[in-house]
């Protein structure tokens, strides 16, 4: 599932968009990924397991929700450690959505660490 995702990023280089385009932008790639596969079986899988995804209809799902979540916030924290930035926006973005115990945890590991580096950066 998380192959998946990623895999439909790379097909359309996402960049911040509006919902309704991001939306649109995912379900052509989908479908042409279906379609290189020469749909069939494994193409249906592909979709039911997109479908899984957007629904927010398992575990493995939340997982990879959170996942997407907390990587960004980590790309974040590097970039602000590398360049002297502040990003509150990403964190703000995710403060309170994170579904999953393991997801949480790790957002409270990144968040805990950014304030212990933005404290060092104050002194």
């Amino acid at each position: 599932m998380i192959l998946l995702k990623l895999l439909l990023e790379i097909l359309h280089h996402q960049m911040a968009c509006l919902k309704q385009e991001k939306s649109r932008m995912e379900q052509a790639a989908l479908n042409e990924m279906c379609e290189v596969l020469g749909g069939g079986m494994r193409a249906e899988e592909i979709k039911e397991l997109w479908t899984e995804y957007e629904n927010n209809a398992s575990l493995e799902a939340s997982l990879v929700k959170d996942f997407d979540k907390v990587e960004m916030i980590l790309q974040a924290l590097e970039y602000e450690m590398e360049h002297g930035k502040v990003l509150d926006e990403f964190f703000l973005s995710t403060a309170g959505k994170f579904q999953t115990e393991i997801g949480k945890s790790w957002a409270a590991e990144i968040v805990s660490r950014r304030k212990s580096t933005l404290a060092k950066e104050q002194n």
